[in-house]
């Protein structure tokens, strides 16, 4: 069964810092937002399976952001936690439409 996605305006592309996180909240989820070095806006869960991190506030190189409170790197395109730590986190997909970023969030 296919699930409903609803599509929410979490603000303008260019005021979205490079290489730095975002935290949104749409509805009763915490959301990080990403805008990469190569332009890219991702999305993940703003929290760090491990012990709760906010991701938001973690360094981001390339496709990563590092959990700022025990490092653990995750990939913000599949979401995955990457070796040797075990873990993920829910992605959300992002859209640009007239300078203006989007996420899909399921529907209720």
């Amino acid at each position: 069964m296919e699930q409903t996605v609803r599509k929410v305006r979490i603000g303008n592309y260019d005021d979205l810092p490079v290489s730095l996180g975002k935290a949104v909240v749409v509805e009763d989820k915490e959301i990080a937002v990403f805008r990469l070095s190569n332009g890219n806006i991702k999305a993940i869960e703003n929290k760090c399976p491990h012990r709760g991190g906010v991701l938001s506030e973690g360094m981001v190189s390339g496709e990563h952001v590092f959990c700022p409170l025990h490092d653990w790197k995750i990939n913000v395109s599949d979401g995955l936690v990457q070796a040797p730590d075990d873990g993920c986190v829910q992605t959300y997909k992002t859209t640009i439409e007239d300078n203006q970023v989007y996420v899909e969030v399921p529907e209720k």
